[in-house]
């Protein structure tokens, strides 16, 4: 059985507290967008086990947020068979995309109809939410404004519908550490869900907290921002933590030029 695992990007992103637990809680847009990785699981009489292809994953293998999925389903259904594993990776890690997020989340949902465990999606968010913040995002992957650590999640009316996307990632490695060691958390100062409502407010108030300090610490992400906003974007930002940044326009941009080195993808949405 195969799936498609896709990225998200965020409309806004607000660092609303720290919490006790050393998390912070946040606000934020996420959107599903076209970009996939490819995920398929066979039953084998033997063993489970993990390969991977396409882009290099750090780290062991067996830390991969998908055997770990596997594990905790394994632990409430002990009689789960063992299962190949083959992930082609397509998705950038670390850039902000929810890429290994999603990877888990629809290896929850895989499995789930794989085993037959006809489990609601309420359960499987369950699971989600003990593998990473934004994975239980990824179970119903349609637009939700997320907040706590990002897994209390709430539906949104988002149409990007015939939208020109153009995503950037630069390579540059961003951690969380630095990443919210440059915010101050803070109460929004808008409403997001409204704000999210009306477009024309987007480029002046639909803010990603992060960007001040990454920019001020990597130029070369703000310098990619202003190029989309130049190039005719009615929305541009920083996805995430970064280092991805993506631009949104009512139609295809003349060709822009853009460092070789450059993760690029861009995509009509429907």
């Amino acid at each position: 059985m195969i799936c498609f695992p896709n990225a998200k990007i965020n409309l806004g992103l607000h660092i609303t507290s720290k919490r006790p637990d050393g998390y912070h809680e946040i606000e934020t847009c996420m959107v599903p967008i076209p970009l996939f990785d490819a995920l398929e699981m066979i039953l084998d009489p033997k063993k489970t086990s993990f390969q991977s292809t396409g882009l290099e994953i750090p780290g062991e293998a067996k830390d991969n947020l998908i055997l770990k999925a596997y594990s905790l389903l394994k632990k409430d259904f002990p009689s789960l068979p063992q299962l190949q594993i083959h992930l082609h990776k397509a998705i950038p890690m670390g850039a902000g995309l929810g890429g290994g997020s999603a990877d888990a989340g629809f290896a929850l949902t895989l499995m789930n109809n794989l085993f037959d465990l006809i489990l609601d999606d309420f359960f499987l968010e369950e699971y989600a939410a003990t593998l990473g913040s934004d994975c239980p995002f990824f179970i119903d992957n349609k637009p939700k404004i997320a907040r706590g650590r990002g897994e209390l999640l709430e539906p949104i009316d988002v149409n990007l519908s015939g939208s020109h996307l153009i995503l950037i990632n630069p390579g540059i490695h961003i951690g969380t550490k630095e990443a919210y060691a440059g915010v101050k958390p803070a109460p929004p100062k808008v409403n997001l869900v409204e704000l999210i409502a009306d477009r024309s407010r987007w480029k002046d108030e639909l803010v990603n907290d992060f960007e001040e300090s990454v920019f001020k610490n990597h130029p070369e992400i703000a310098h990619i921002k202003a190029k989309l906003y130049h190039a005719g974007a009615y929305y541009a930002s920083m996805s995430g933590s970064g280092s991805s940044v993506f631009g949104l326009f009512d139609e295809k941009p003349k060709k822009m030029e853009w460092n070789k080195d450059y993760f690029f993808f861009e995509r009509q949405l429907t």
